[in-house]
């Protein structure tokens, strides 16, 4: 009997200790209460089976919540969910119905903090399909877009730093597909197209590891076109025929290429002061007889900060590029901002017709676009009773048939083309010297890119306009990089 007693007595404590474990309530980290109610119930099994990898039936548990409490208050985390179970199992079909489970979160709840970071995971997924710069970039140019979308249309969220670093990462990956294509048409001296690339490239992607050899390339465009003009057959000034030059449009037309190329050399020695071109585009200034400009102390450090910012490409990161599908991203700056406006590319087209004006307003003797023809009537050769000068323009005649030759005993006026000896030499002509053996010039004088000196009141600023000395431009531990075939100086 006593024995009975003392079995029912532990029976019923056994039975307290279950009740009060029963009573206790679970606590969600996720929720932030302890509530049971059914909802709730399901989100957990859905998170629970996203943890284990059982993404199919974490869809499932999260469509019965979302189609069963249309109400309830885990509907935005259930549909955010869906997306994130298809982005963790990864795979083209997946990612891709990831993107779209993304995209209907931020139609339907665009005013959440939530919104920025299904964009963001959008941008992500364009991310991981991109390849490298010489394949195909329709992936690359997607996430450009999006991770843009991101800094834009949410420029308070904490997501904005990491959508600008990968944004500079992808600008990378696309500055160095054009950079592949401008260095294919030069090296096939397709001038034009390759110009159209590069001047695309600097204006678009300034912060790209390889600016300063896409200027430096940009300069050899610009020279080498200077070269075909050189080796153009030298017409007489009256017979015109196609496929020659007279002297003095050829002396005008390389020029004016000349000053395009020192432009592009003078920007590398401003803009990227301590890359590998610097120093190449110093001595291409000099062979063309143009001023070398210093850059500033600002220009200096910023370019520093750029170089230091850029991680180093190992031997193996080398050797594992050649099986990885993915670009390598690892030349990408971490400083600066990326570039935020979808700039119109230019086109070969464009180059060629900027070309053609530049050179027939030169021809015009720089009158514009404006071409004056005086229409001559057969029974008034001089017009208004002026004896035929014999560089009338007959309307009838065919494009490219040279003036009817001066009548015999008459005197033909000036002809604006034609050389003279008197007329002023070009201010960039070698003269040979004094004692009639050095022909050579001395390098021309480095010119500040600043040319007003600072005033008193703005000594703070100062310091970073002033031009950087050749101590500051001589800090900088560079290794050389074997460049592109310079054209051999004229």
């Amino acid at each position: 009997m006593l024995r009975r007693i003392h079995l029912i007595a532990v029976l019923g404590v056994l039975l307290a200790l279950t009740a009060a474990c029963t009573n206790k309530k679970s606590v969600n980290p996720l929720a932030g209460v302890g509530s049971k109610q059914p909802d709730k119930v399901l989100f957990d099994k859905a998170m629970d089976a996203m943890r284990h990898n059982r993404f199919d039936v974490a869809r499932l548990t999260l469509q019965t919540l979302i189609n069963t409490y249309p109400d309830s208050e885990y509907i935005a985390r259930a549909k955010l969910a869906v997306g994130d179970s298809w982005y963790a199992e990864g795979g083209t079909a997946a990612l891709a119905q990831a993107e779209q489970e993304y995209s209907d979160f931020e139609i339907f709840f665009p005013n959440l903090k939530e919104a920025a970071e299904a964009q963001l995971k959008i941008a992500n997924i364009h991310f991981q399909q991109m390849e490298k710069s010489d394949r195909d970039y329709t992936h690359a140019k997607r996430a450009e877009d999006e991770y843009r979308k991101v800094i834009l249309q949410y420029p308070d969220s904490k997501l904005v730093p990491e959508a600008k670093k990968r944004l500079l990462e992808v600008q990378e990956v696309l500055a160095d597909r054009e950079f592949g294509i401008g260095r294919f048409y030069y090296l096939r001296e397709s001038y034009a197209a390759s110009i159209a690339r590069l001047q695309t490239l600097v204006e678009k992607y300034p912060l790209y590891s390889r600016a300063d050899e896409a200027l430096y390339l940009l300069g050899q465009n610009y020279e080498g076109q200077m070269e075909r003009i050189r080796k153009t057959t030298t017409c007489d000034v009256n017979n015109l025929p196609r496929g020659c030059m007279r002297e003095a449009d050829k002396a005008r037309a390389t020029g004016e290429l000349s000053k395009k190329a020192a432009k592009e050399y003078s920007s590398i020695r401003t803009r990227y002061p301590l890359m590998d071109r610097s120093e190449d585009a110093k001595k291409r200034l000099e062979a063309l007889h143009e001023p070398v400009p210093r850059p500033t102390k600002a220009a200096v450090a910023r370019n520093r900060a750029e170089i230091e910012s850029r991680g180093q490409t190992t031997m193996m990161g080398q050797m594992m590029s050649l099986i990885k599908k993915g670009p390598d991203v690892s030349r990408a700056t971490a400083v600066g901002e990326p570039n935020l406006v979808e700039a119109e590319p230019i086109s070969a087209v464009t180059v060629q017709k900027e070309e053609a004006r530049a050179f027939m307003e030169s021809a015009g003797g720089g009158g514009g676009n404006k071409v004056g023809v005086e229409v001559v009537k057969p029974d008034q050769p001089g017009g208004n009773g002026a004896p035929p000068t014999g560089n009338e323009v007959n309307p009838n005649a065919p494009f490219g048939t040279p003036p009817a030759a001066t009548p015999p005993g008459t005197s033909a006026g000036p002809d604006p083309n034609e050389l003279k000896p008197n007329a002023p030499s070009d201010p960039n002509e070698l003269k040979p010297t004094d004692s009639g053996t050095d022909t050579s010039l001395p390098p021309p004088n480095q010119v500040n890119e600043i040319q007003n000196q600072p005033s008193s009141s703005s000594a703070s600023k100062a310091d970073d306009s002033t031009p950087a000395s050749d101590q500051d431009l001589s800090s900088s531990k560079r290794k050389k990089k074997k460049g592109l075939k310079k054209i051999n100086p004229f």
